[in-house]
């Protein structure tokens, strides 16, 4: 096994030897390594969802708010676009994560994200957490950089081949895990593990990393997961990190758990991490806009309210409406 980082960015982890890369020079998980394999996925298309009439049934649609009143006030916020994209505005500085605004092919969309691109001009940085088509759209990623002269793409490792055709230019930033990007005094933004992997064509399984952020000005600190497994990477968070304000969690694409539990968490896990985070509130994503998977797709929150009357929370549980002005305070 070799390592690997960015040696122009701090490392913040002390005796950190560097991302793990295997012999054939792809990034692992360090406590779970793991390539997907293709006749795991043919078993999961070919066999029978036992919950298949109950998700042809189910009627839970996300409620979007139109509420633009972010792009008047210069607050602390976040506001949740759909999916695994947030506008997030910290200490003055504002950033975008994740965007994919439009429809992704042959994956049924539930719901629309909550705002359309150009509205969002004036942005510091953007953050891409993987290459997934989910999580890293060319066509988002183009209209953003277009509106945003001067913007900042921060992402994994090796992931600089991909973003640069698409950002017009835009500095691009890519981190190792446990390394801190280069950015205004205020605000630091950081690149966490997280229990996934990485793939966009045929032959480039892991060849890029993924991971997880930490946003930190000296009044907040929020943590979003990526897309992720569950794994001991929650508890070294919270080492690293022990006063967590906000917990952006994903919560869906979970079934079948033999299949996804190795890169999706369930609402289940995603509680026990958020716990073990020792965060004060917890914002789940990750659900009710895109069909990836074979839960139904009001399930997680289902899960989520019933974990919460259960006492089982140990901190607010903030369900965001698509578009919701959520003030950080």
């Amino acid at each position: 096994m070799n390592y690997t980082q960015n040696d122009t960015l701090h490392t913040i982890k002390s005796a950190w030897k560097g991302t793990p890369v295997d012999p054939d020079n792809r990034f692992m998980n360090a406590e779970f390594p793991f390539v997907p394999k293709f006749g795991e996925l043919l078993k999961w298309t070919f066999e029978r969802n036992p919950q298949r009439e109950e998700k042809k049934s189910d009627g839970f649609k996300l409620v979007h708010r139109d509420d633009q009143t972010f792009l008047q006030h210069h607050q602390d916020c976040l506001v949740w676009l759909g999916h695994s994209t947030f506008f997030l505005r910290l200490n003055g500085v504002s950033l975008l994560i994740d965007p994919v605004f439009f429809n992704i092919p042959l994956v049924k969309r539930y719901a629309d994200h909550a705002f359309s691109p150009a509205l969002f001009t004036g942005l510091d940085y953007l953050l891409i957490s993987h290459n997934h088509q989910d999580h890293c759209q060319e066509k988002s990623i183009r209209e953003i950089s277009a509106l945003n002269p001067g913007l900042s793409i921060l992402s994994g490792l090796r992931m600089e081949n991909l973003l640069a055709p698409w950002s017009k230019g835009a500095s691009i930033q890519t981190a190792g895990w446990y390394q801190q990007y280069r950015t205004s005094d205020q605000l630091a933004i950081y690149y966490l593990p997280s229990r996934h992997w990485s793939k966009r064509s045929l032959n480039d399984t892991n060849k890029q990393l993924w991971g997880a952020f930490v946003f930190q000005t000296k009044d907040q600190t929020i943590y979003f997961s990526g897309d992720t497994g569950y794994g001991n990477h929650f508890k070294e968070a919270r080492d690293l990190f022990p006063s967590i304000d906000i917990a952006i969690i994903g919560v869906g694409a979970y079934k079948p758990e033999w299949f996804m539990h190795v890169n999706h968490i369930s609402p289940q896990d995603a509680v026990k991490a958020f716990n073990e985070l020792g965060a004060k509130t917890f914002v789940p994503m990750h659900y009710g806009t895109f069909d990836l998977s074979d839960e139904p797709v009001g399930e997680p929150v289902r899960f989520l309210k019933q974990l919460q009357k259960e006492h089982r929370i140990n901190g607010e549980l903030k369900l965001l409406d698509l578009g919701e002005n959520y003030l950080i305070v």
